[in-house]
């Protein structure tokens, strides 16, 4: 086999497989919160019966896979050599071919960042089920990251499916280590503890400390990483989350109403753990074995 002659096929074949996985994260980053827009909009106008005694509405077609790819500054289309993971960025210096505005760094590094995880993965798994689930649930978890940057939104779309299959894996014993009893617990402890937090917080403030989003993303690292991995987890991404959210006050960068989202530094300490191990991030604070 070409593995036994040479060992890194397999991560290699991952690692190109995660690039093209992240250019279609880049996709879903940015048109998922546009749809759900869309969605809650024409929701919104079903109850309040604007629609009432009115013809359909048809609509463009907007989704995952349609309209195009177009360049948002002067709807130039992408061609297939210009949506080449990585390669089409620096072949065009990160411009656009028609009118040479910037393209956002942002695209090839989620690209390189999926192809570094699925990588990862399979380098320490191999070719196995447990290094297919791991590669799925990183994806999921730098799309959720982006997105709550981008827009303060953990859509259930992701959260939700990325519960339930941590429990599924467990429960199929594809996660060693966890078993289905801990993936329980873990997502029932993950959810309530921020709940708690979030309700102690308006009950003396008066105000929304968090978003739901955020409970049930832990509720799903949680359920991944097993319950006596949600201290480190909380602890590393509230740090991280101070020292982020004290920088950009004062460097004056603060989004509108001072709001720094939590759900991306849940993501990075769950990633974290998923290549150290929650043990590691205590060992770092001096907790040792706590």
């Amino acid at each position: 086999m070409l593995t036994s002659v040479w060992p890194h096929a397999l991560p290699l074949l991952a690692g190109l497989i995660g690039l093209i996985i992240g250019s279609f994260l880049n996709v879903v980053i940015h048109r998922l919160p546009l749809m759900l827009e869309q969605q809650w909009a024409k929701e919104c106008a079903e109850f309040s019966g604007q629609d009432a005694g009115l013809e359909a509405k048809t609509e463009p077609v907007f989704s995952l896979s349609q309209p195009r790819s177009r360049c948002p500054h002067c709807g130039h289309p992408i061609a297939w050599h210009e949506n080449i993971p990585v390669v089409s960025y620096l072949f065009l210096r990160g411009q656009c071919s028609a009118c040479g505005v910037k393209i956002s760094l942002r695209y090839p590094l989620v690209e390189l960042v999926m192809a570094g995880l699925f990588y990862f993965c399979v380098t320490r798994w191999g070719g196995t089920s447990t290094a297919v689930v791991w590669c799925g649930f990183s994806a999921a978890v730098v799309t959720l990251a982006m997105i709550d940057w981008d827009t303060t939104l953990l859509p259930d779309d992701i959260t939700l499916p990325l519960v339930w299959s941590g429990l599924i894996v467990a429960a199929l014993q594809w996660n060693p280590g966890v078993s289905l009893s801990d993936a329980v617990w873990g997502a029932v402890g993950g959810y309530l503890s921020l709940w708690g937090v979030y309700w102690a917080f308006k009950l003396i403030t008066g105000k929304d400390g968090m978003g739901f989003g955020d409970f049930k993303l832990f509720a799903a690292l949680g359920a991944w990483f097993g319950l006596t991995a949600l201290v480190p987890i909380i602890l590393m991404a509230s740090v991280l989350g101070a020292v982020v959210g004290m920088g950009l006050k004062w460097s004056s960068k603060l989004r509108e109403g001072g709001y720094v989202p939590f759900g991306p530094f849940l993501a990075i300490a769950g990633l974290t753990a998923l290549f150290f191990g929650p043990q590691a991030i205590l060992r770092w604070a001096g907790l040792g074995l706590l």
